[in-house]
């Protein structure tokens, strides 16, 4: 067992636990992946070590990757074809046995569980939706919603109308009875998302759980997603590789690059403070009112009278669609009610300015950051 699981300050400021740590996490792969790692341990980087695995003939596929997935946050592994991603969710969940490292989950290390211990603990804490997750093919629709809650032992009908429920969640009511192949490609992608939403887990795998639906429900799953997750506060791991869905879930991002996390921040730090000129690139066509807050724009809360009301995690995005701010002013009301600022067309033109210029010296910085590296 662990102790350090102890809260720790989050990145938006608050005390929470870590629920899932990743420490110096390596997957290469060859015949001899465990020695030719050991066999690189002098080198004196990261660099060096993937530098030296290579020429052996010998592929890093994830390398020296570390971070710490604080409670109730969806933490999103991003990057291109290739980047190492997926592995790296896959090392997590156990699926794929990584070289060497640690994955900590609520004080125990996953891949020192035997076997029977690490399918406990995914049968009643962790859910898991891949890109191809297999629907069993003689169950109907309801009875592979229902599988995983029957395999915890749930009373038939219980499992069952929970299960109708998800059903309805994700646009499948009145195919309850249908079978896997009667389904178009984005229906089974569907019935596998109910699945994993019905069994409850305190841990949750995605990996592009939404990449084959059509863009309407794609943006209704997605919209559906943060509102469960508002609700349930459950610990995410969720993998993309598009950076527009990223920015709707994420509360921080990790972009991957050639098996390593190239940086690892908040939506806002990704665009407005990229660290080299891969993330500059991967973010430059992100628009600012998709990330940036309504509290990054807020005035100060005065006596004027404020039409509407919107939170403050809200993105000027949802700010500037949903009122008309040529007419009125917005309050901006807390978790408690209470009103704790204004958002005006001129403080969000403010704010837009400012992180305009910010962006612009920043994505010149991190070039020159590379040409020098």
């Amino acid at each position: 067992m662990y102790d350090d699981q102890m809260p720790t300050e989050s990145p938006d400021g608050s005390a929470r636990q870590v629920k899932l740590s990743c420490r110096a996490l390596w997957k290469v792969f060859g015949p001899r992946d465990k020695t030719v790692l050991d066999s690189s341990s002098g080198s004196p980087d990261t660099a060096s070590r993937v530098n030296a695995i290579r020429s052996r003939g010998h592929t890093p596929a994830v390398s020296d990757v570390s971070f710490d997935i604080f409670e109730g946050e969806i933490f999103v592994l991003m990057g291109l074809s290739g980047s190492g991603k997926s592995t790296v969710l896959r090392c997590l969940s156990s699926l794929t046995k990584p070289t060497a490292g640690e994955v900590i989950f609520e004080g125990r290390d996953l891949l020192s569980l035997s076997d029977r211990d690490i399918i406990d603990v995914r049968r009643r804490k962790i859910g898991m939706v891949f890109q191809a997750f297999g629907l069993l093919p003689h169950l109907t629709v309801l009875e592979n919603v229902a599988f995983p809650l029957k395999i915890q032992g749930m009373e038939k009908a219980t499992r069952l109308a929970k299960s109708k429920e998800y059903i309805e969640l994700v646009g499948l009511e009145g195919r309850e009875h249908a079978m896997p192949d009667e389904l178009s490609g984005g229906q089974q992608q569907r019935v596998g998302i109910a699945r994993s939403l019905a069994a409850g887990p305190d841990l949750w795998f995605l990996d592009e759980p939404f990449s084959a639906l059509d863009p309407l429900i794609r943006r209704q799953m997605q919209d559906e997603f943060v509102r469960l997750q508002n609700q349930l506060n459950k610990t995410i791991v969720f993998v993309t590789h598009d950076f527009l869905e990223a920015l709707k879930v994420a509360d921080r991002i990790a972009i991957m690059k050639d098996g390593q996390i190239v940086q690892l921040g908040t939506p806002a730090d990704l665009v407005l403070r990229p660290a080299t000129k891969y993330v500059s690139e991967f973010t430059s066509d992100v628009p600012l009112t998709r990330v940036l807050k309504v509290r990054d724009a807020m005035d100060p809360a005065t006596g004027d009278a404020a039409r509407g009301a919107i939170a403050p995690e809200a993105t000027l995005e949802d700010v500037i669609r949903d009122h008309d701010l040529t007419r009125e002013n917005v309050a901006v009301v807390g978790a408690d009610g209470q009103t704790i600022g204004c958002v005006t067309a001129k403080s969000i033109m403010a704010t837009l300015h400012d992180g305009v210029t910010r962006e612009s010296q920043v994505s010149g910085d991190a070039v020159l950051q590379d040409a020098r590296s």
